[in-house]
């Protein structure tokens, strides 16, 4: 059997084309396991939804913005936040705006009752009788800091407690990298768009598994980040400004922002 594993396409239909292109040129799969993050942050929600949904096999998994765009939740700042400091209102405008937008997107074309249904985890045995688990975060959680390379062996043993899998798939942290603790095999499989610097492909895996075992490849796919960067122009996106320093990579993951602060 052969699968598929991507996450984090946030409404970039560019972007994940040149990753199914790719998953073609490799020659197939016979399923895809699509982590979360479908529409959010991008500038064409339904565009992806509609590719996604028209995948065979296609299995999916709820990701923060996901939920973020169905549930009326939001990240940070908080209106607590702005109390304490009002130099966070542009920052706080800009997210209820950019998530304002996506819902209306997704409404409009009728994909919100899609997006709100989807589940927090897959769950599949392998051949070999490997338990396999794609999530978006971390098991039992679609948000917080995720799997990061700088965790320590006890902040990613507490994140994979009571897993109930050997081999556990995520997104979220955009951030391709592979660690191990207790016979736990954990994959971060980056993103296909929104990329950190300075590697600005698109991010996905292949899985293929038989009864002798099972080999995970990770791949990179080139897509046009300026016909990106036009298309965001042309969508109107209200919080455009901080697609596009993805697009340009400006973009600077968390964990090593605090390494270089430390």
């Amino acid at each position: 059997m052969r699968l598929a594993l991507l996450s984090d396409i946030h409404g970039n239909p560019i972007a994940l084309d040149a990753v199914l292109a790719d998953i073609q040129a490799q020659g197939g799969v016979d399923a895809y396991w699509v982590l979360g993050d479908f529409a959010a942050l991008g500038y064409d929600p339904a565009g992806v939804l509609e590719r996604l949904a028209s995948l065979p096999q296609a299995h999916f998994v709820r990701g923060n913005t996901d939920r973020f765009v169905t549930m009326g939740e939001r990240p940070e700042p908080t209106v607590e936040d702005v109390r304490d400091d009002p130099r966070a209102l542009p920052r706080l405008l800009e997210v209820a705006q950019s998530f304002a937008w996506t819902q209306g997107a997704v409404t409009a074309t009728g994909w919100f009752d899609w997006l709100a249904q989807l589940p927090l985890e897959q769950r599949l045995v392998l051949p070999d009788g490997t338990r396999l688990l794609g999530v978006h975060a971390v098991p039992g959680a679609d948000d917080g800091y995720g799997i990061y390379p700088t965790m320590s062996d006890t902040e990613l043993r507490t994140a994979l407690k009571d897993c109930a899998a050997n081999l556990v798939c995520v997104g979220h942290t955009h951030w391709p990298m592979e660690r191990a603790i207790d016979g736990i095999r954990v994959v971060n499989l980056g993103s296909v768009s929104n990329p950190m610097a300075p590697d600005l492909r698109a991010s996905y895996a292949l899985l293929t598994a038989d009864e002798s075992g099972y080999e995970l490849q990770p791949r990179r796919a080139e897509y046009d980040h300026a016909a990106v960067i036009a298309a965001i122009a042309r969508s109107r996106h209200p919080g455009a400004a901080y697609l596009l320093h993805f697009q340009r990579g400006a973009a600077i993951p968390r964990w090593k922002k605090e390494l270089n602060e430390a």
